[in-house]
């Protein structure tokens, strides 16, 4: 068995370099950059004010000072400043040459077209020509875009980017024993719900997910289900990985000519974890039990769809404080089912008692996976341990 960062890094080196496309950015949301966007204009694209009220000249303070015209968003003044006057101005309102600053009208006394103003602060409340950006600065975060990202690009007059192609990932699941969810069981089946699951983790990193028609225990049906994943960027099979009798994921997958980089770790849960490649698509083979199943995703396979999009792969543990004590753990990292308390420096946390992993309902309940290192010792209330939050 190999370590959980040994099997990391085997499984990021499966990413292969992102493939770019270009979109339009009102397609763009939670994709991720891998060019720069580049400004084609200057914003704001002239001096603007920050406020409604009047643009006049600080030497000409407290006034009064006579309003000789008006200037608005669309719309500004053309005439020429001089000494003494004052223009009525809104927000976002071009500034008029020869004029400083911007009172708000809060402050200001009107009659007919004589103003005086009372007293002012520092701010001169003109939003300068650039402030925001200048033509030709560019953008590229390293995460997928949020909506102020896409108002961003907008604002710079870019309608099109270069984004990374999303890693199409085809999930199947095996077994006899699976049917799909609103189907009645036989005689010794339950309810096939890891595929949705994985599925699922992966679109929470951007990838496209498809579900594959349910394997069974045959070395044909799973060649079946092998030739349905051509184009996959990722395959991730669930279940039949160990190395019983019926388990012939690994059988099937090195006839087909898999490569593989590993076949077991040392974790709990999710000892039975394979990964290699299969021709030009990396492969993960997960485990049937449900918990085992979606902790080994979210720590191989959400970091490895993240590494195909250019995406930095690791999950950053957090820390926090046991509310309860633990036990000495054994020879294998162990992942636990856990629930987060406030607390008064770092949250508090304390692992279920029963870390069954066939359990979803408990993983349901979990907000952490609180992170045992193999042969970590016994832990007091209050010691700092880390963990990998669950949702957020």
């Amino acid at each position: 068995m190999i370590t959980v960062d040994d099997a990391t890094a085997l499984v990021l080196g499966l990413a292969r370099p992102p493939v770019a496309e270009e979109i339009a950015i009102g397609e763009a949301l939670g994709r991720v950059m891998i060019a720069p966007a580049v400004a084609r204009l200057t914003q704001p694209p002239f001096d603007s004010a920050a406020m409604d009220g009047y643009a006049l000249r600080s030497a000409d303070l407290p006034g009064p000072l006579e309003v000789i015209g008006t200037s608005s968003a669309g719309h500004p003044w053309d005439g020429t400043p001089r000494p003494g006057t004052a223009i009525r101005i809104f927000t976002g309102a071009p500034v008029p040459a020869g004029y400083d600053r911007v009172v708000m009208q809060e402050i200001v006394t009107r009659e007919g077209d004589r103003i005086a103003v009372g007293p002012v602060t520092a701010n001169v409340n003109i939003r300068l020509r650039g402030n925001d950006f200048a033509e030709g600065a560019e953008f590229l975060p390293r995460r997928p875009l949020a909506p102020s990202d896409l108002a961003l690009l907008a604002a710079m007059n870019v309608p099109r980017i270069s984004v990374a192609r999303r890693p199409i990932v085809a999930v199947m699941a095996g077994g006899d024993e699976l049917v799909r969810p609103g189907e009645i069981p036989g005689p010794g089946q339950i309810i096939c719900s890891n595929d949705l699951a994985i599925a699922g983790l992966a679109r929470e990193v951007g990838a496209e997910a498809r579900i594959l028609p349910i394997a069974r225990d045959t070395e044909e049906s799973l060649r079946e289900g092998f030739a349905l994943a051509e184009g996959a960027d990722l395959v991730v099979t669930i279940g039949g990985a160990s190395v019983g009798d019926h388990d012939l994921i690994a059988k099937v997958s090195g006839d087909l000519g898999m490569e593989r980089a590993f076949y077991k770790l040392a974790m709990r849960p999710g000892k039975p974890l394979m990964a290699g490649r299969m021709g030009a698509a990396a492969m993960l083979g997960l485990p049937g039990n449900p918990v085992s199943s979606i902790v080994c995703a979210k720590l191989f396979m959400q970091p490895l769809l993240l590494a195909m999009q250019g995406l930095s792969p690791r999950h950053q543990p957090r820390r926090a404080r046991l509310t309860a004590a633990l036990p000495p753990e054994g020879d294998r990292q162990h992942y636990q089912r856990a629930r987060l308390t406030a607390g008064p420096d770092l949250p508090g946390i304390s692992a279920f008692a029963d870390q069954d992993s066939a359990r979803l309902g408990l993983l349901a309940e979990a907000d952490a996976l609180l992170i045992r290192p193999a042969h970590d010792p016994a832990r007091e209330i209050g010691e700092i341990v880390e963990y990998l939050p669950l949702h957020g």
